[in-house]
């Protein structure tokens, strides 16, 4: 079996994690970091867990510099994940492949992957396999699922052959022209298109066991038990592997209060998942820069600037390299000086983005998320103009 995830270079501590578990739980597979980033000039290969690195470079990626600037990081890290797939099979004439988010930790053995995988060409998991009850959790999870994609794509297993070829081909070619965080055309990065794929491919499995996959989207129905050294159990079962999702954001603390009703056995396995970061360098590591983020002279790449370099092709024409500014200043001049903006003020067409977004938020999660979420947009000084939502809000609960 040849397990992988995509990760930025920020993310190396917690793809740290992730390997240690790999190599605890399944030593016979070779782990493999697709990297879209440069690595740190100090990383050592044969100090890590990691069998190999693959960095975007050396993928087959047509016009890169004008396709990666179009992704903001989450969108790239997700769009070559296709890619990553047909790479590892030809490279390494590999026979399984399981991709894993890099804030996931195996607990035990991938042993019902690999068997399922005898039997079906592609696996996925659902983000919920039991229907709510509650109405917040409905709003939180099961609409969350119809607004971003039925199945958790931070898990993902692929047998070699001709429907596990035609599917990673097919999810492949989407990822190249539509792995985008724009919910408004119905799509969520590489996850949304997984809806489709029990429609497109029969050979197809789906894993509905408990204990894989678990997260915050999932816990209110699932019953949590156990510690960390007798070992942690789902419904019963032990626990295959926990998706950490929402660590760095605060908004994993937040649903596990929410729906975990403060399980102690959640509680302590977040704060171990924390301490193990931090153990592999998260602090140090965790706020580096990642390369297709910055232009050649350091400067961040403003939102704004991606998007309107994405949605026109006469200036992905004029400027093949938008990275490059040392022909007259490049794409970055030719932005700032056809549409300026006060670089102390963020961009109004962001903001009213972004806005829209929160506006909409409270109608796919519960009022309780909401309002801790709002705040936590507060406390980041982030000018969203959500008093007056809240006011609206709170009114209308």
């Amino acid at each position: 079996m040849h397990i992988f995830t995509s990760i930025s270079r920020n993310y190396i501590p917690k793809a740290r994690v992730l390997a240690r578990s790999v190599r605890q739980f399944e030593p016979e597979a070779v782990f493999i970091v697709l990297l879209c980033d440069t690595l740190p000039e100090d990383f050592d290969l044969a100090t890590e867990d990691f069998d190999h690195v693959i960095p975007l470079a050396e993928l087959p990626i047509d016009e890169r510099p004008a396709w990666t600037f179009q992704h903001n990081l989450v969108e790239l890290c997700t769009a070559v994940k296709g890619l990553g797939f047909q790479e590892i099979f030809r490279r390494f004439d590999a026979e399984k492949v399981v991709f894993l988010d890099p804030d996931i930790v195996l607990f035990s053995s991938l042993a019902l992957v690999r068997e399922r995988l005898n039997v079906f060409s592609v696996l996925l998991t659902p983000h919920q396999t039991e229907p709510e009850k509650d109405h917040s959790a409905i709003l939180d999870n099961e609409v969350s699922s119809l607004k971003y994609g039925v199945f958790n794509l931070g898990f993902l297993a692929v047998r070699r052959g001709a429907e596990g070829e035609r599917f990673i081909n097919w999810w492949s070619d989407r990822l190249r022209d539509f792995c985008y965080d724009d919910r408004g055309r119905g799509l969520f990065t590489d996850q949304k298109w997984a809806d489709l794929a029990p429609a497109l491919f029969q050979d197809l499995g789906i894993l509905r066991e408990p204990q894989l996959n678990v997260s915050t989207w999932n816990i209110s129905r699932r019953e949590i038990t156990g510690d960390l050294e007798r070992g942690i159990l789902v419904n019963g079962q032990p626990l295959c592997f926990y998706h950490f999702s929402g660590v760095d954001s605060g908004a994993l603390k937040v649903m596990m209060d929410v729906y975990g009703n403060r399980n102690p056995t959640l509680s302590a396995l977040r704060a171990w998942y924390v301490q193990q970061c931090n153990a592999m360098g998260q602090r140090e590591m965790g706020a580096l820069e990642c390369t297709y983020e910055l232009y050649s002279n350091g400067d961040r790449i403003r939102p704004a600037e991606r998007l309107l370099y994405r949605y026109r092709e006469a200036l992905r024409e004029r400027f093949p390299d938008p990275y490059d500014c040392t022909d007259r200043g490049g794409y970055q001049a030719w932005y700032a000086n056809n549409l300026h903006t006060d670089p102390l003020q963020p961009d109004e067409e962001v903001l009213s983005v972004m806005r829209h977004e929160l506006d909409a938020i409270h109608h796919s999660i519960s009022w309780r998320a909401f309002r801790k979420l709002a705040t936590a947009y507060r406390r980041l000084g982030m000018r969203l103009g959500i008093n007056g939502l809240l006011q609206r809000l709170s009114h209308r609960h």
